[in-house]
C-alpha cells in the first residue's frame, strides 16, 4: 500500500486506512465517506511532517506512539459550519418548537429561560443562529422570557473563532438578508456579530466523549456529532445520556442526514419524519453519565 502523495493510489490507501482505524476510536467509516477528502489531506500533512513513506508506516507509527492516537483523532473532527445551515430546521424552530417551548417554561413557572446546549458548535454559526432567529422573531412574542445557550466543542481552534464571533460573507449567504444587516457590523473585510446577540450563548472547550454539562435543558441541538460519526455502540449511548440531559417533553434535533439507533424509540419520538426533530418520551431510569460507573 504505497503512498504517492496524490491521486487514486493515494486516496484508495488512505481510505483503507481509515476503514481499518476509525473503529479504534469508535467512529464509524459511513459518517466519513462525504468528507475523507478533507481527513485524508490532513493526514497526508501529518505524515510528511513525520517524515513517514506510507500510510502503513503511520499505522506502526500509531502502535508506537499512543499518544498519537489523540492527534489522529483531533485530524478526524470535520467542523463544517454556516449560519441558516439547513434551513427547513430553522424554519421549524422559529415556527413550532421554540415557541412550543417557550410556553412550556412559562407554564411550568421558575426560571423564565429555555435553556439551549449547542453541542459540536464548531465556530459559533449554530448557536449565534438561534440567538439571532429568537430575537428577530420571537422576543417579541414573548418579552418575559430569555434563552441561554451553552455552546461546546472539541476543538480550541474553533471555539476561539466562535468568542471572536467574525465571519467572511460565505459563512452569512444562506442567513435572511434583514437578519444579516441587524444582527452584524462590518469589520474590515468581515462581518461581526453585534453584542446583542452574543450576550446569550456561552462558549466552552468541551469533547462530549469525556466531558457533559450538567443540564437539564429544554432543547440540544447535535448536529452531524454522534449520530453522523460515533459508532453504533457509542450512539446507543449517548441517545440515553441526551434523553437524560433533557427536561420530560425536551427536544433533541440532529442533523439533516441523522437518525436515531434502534433504542431510541422508548426515549424519543419525531415530531415530522421530513425534519429530523425529537421529543423526549418519560423513562423509568437513566443511565449514569460516562465515567460515573
Amino acid at each position: 500500500m504505497g503512498n504517492k502523495g496524490s491521486g487514486p493510489d493515494f486516496d484508495s490507501s488512505c481510505v483503507s486506512f481509515l476503514k481499518s482505524t476509525l473503529p479504534q476510536l469508535h467512529l464509524r467509516w459511513s459518517g466519513f465517506c462525504k468528507v475523507r477528502g478533507t481527513v485524508c489531506k490532513r493526514l497526508k500533512r501529518r505524515i510528511r511532517m513525520l517524515g513517514i513513506v506510507d500510510f502503513d508506516a503511520y499505522r506502526a507509527y500509531l502502535d508506537a506512539h499512543e499518544a498519537e492516537w489523540e492527534t489522529f483523532d483531533a485530524l478526524c473532527r470535520i467542523p463544517i459550519s454556516r449560519f441558516y445551515r439547513d434551513h427547513g430546521v430553522f424554519e421549524r424552530l422559529e415556527l413550532e418548537t421554540l415557541p412550543g417551548l417557550a410556553e412550556e417554561v412559562i407554564a411550568r413557572g421558575g426560571k423564565p429561560v429555555i435553556d439551549i446546549w449547542s453541542l459540536g458548535s464548531a465556530s459559533g454559526e449554530e448557536p449565534y443562529t438561534v440567538s439571532i432567529l429568537w430575537q428577530m422573531a420571537l422576543a417579541r412574542k414573548f418579552p418575559h422570557l430569555a434563552i441561554d445557550i451553552l455552546a461546546t466543542d472539541s476543538e480550541p481552534t474553533m471555539i476561539e473563532r466562535a468568542r471572536r464571533g467574525c465571519y467572511g460573507n460565505g459563512s452569512l449567504k444562506e442567513l435572511p438578508q434583514s437578519w444579516r444587516e441587524a444582527a452584524f457590523e462590518r469589520l474590515d473585510d468581515l462581518l461581526c456579530i453585534r453584542p446583542a446577540y452574543r450576550a446569550c450563548i456561552t462558549f466552552e472547550l468541551a469533547d462530549v466523549r469525556h466531558k457533559l454539562p450538567p443540564g437539564p435543558f429544554d432543547l440540544i441541538l447535535c448536529r452531524n456529532v454522534i449520530f453522523t460519526y460515533f459508532d453504533g455502540g457509542l450512539q446507543r449511548r449517548y441517545c440515553r445520556i441526551l434523553h437524560r440531559l433533557l427536561r420530560p417533553g425536551g427536544v433533541l434535533v440532529l442533523g439533516k442526514h441523522g437518525r436515531l439507533p434502534e433504542n431510541a424509540a422508548e426515549l424519543f419520538f419525531a415530531v415530522d419524519r421530513n425534519v429530523p426533530i425529537y421529543r423526549t418520551r418519560k423513562a423509568e431510569t437513566q443511565p449514569p453519565a460516562p465515567g460515573t460507573g
